[in-house]
């Protein structure tokens, strides 16, 4: 079953918090069937972001990085798929140590 776009952001956000990972919800996108960004901000004007990725062989979903490097180049590039789509959701996670919890099971 799939979940939903908000369900699943509203998951992640309280994993985040359990850690405690600061995190919020830069662009709320469609609820139901929004693609989700995860900006990770490291605090040092370096910052990456993840996309959901589906393996066709596999069928197995995974995070993979779009852009890294420059925040504001990071930045850049999520405002560009911002622009391509309206339903987008962006999150942004703020961790000095680089924790984003997407590779923790049941979040893929």
């Amino acid at each position: 079953m799939k979940l939903t776009a908000d369900i699943w952001v509203s998951a992640y956000l309280a994993r985040l918090r359990l850690v405690p990972i600061p995190a919020f919800v830069v662009k709320k996108g469609d609820p139901t069937a929004g693609a989700v960004l995860i900006k990770l901000n490291t605090l040092d004007g370096q910052a990456c972001c993840y996309q959901r990725s589906f393996d066709l062989i596999t069928g197995d979903r995974k995070w993979v990085s779009l852009v890294e490097g420059d925040e504001a180049a990071v930045d850049a590039s999520v405002a560009k798929q911002q622009s391509f789509d309206p339903d987008l959701w962006v999150i942004e996670v703020e961790d000095k140590q680089g924790r984003h919890l997407l590779d923790e099971p049941g979040l893929e």
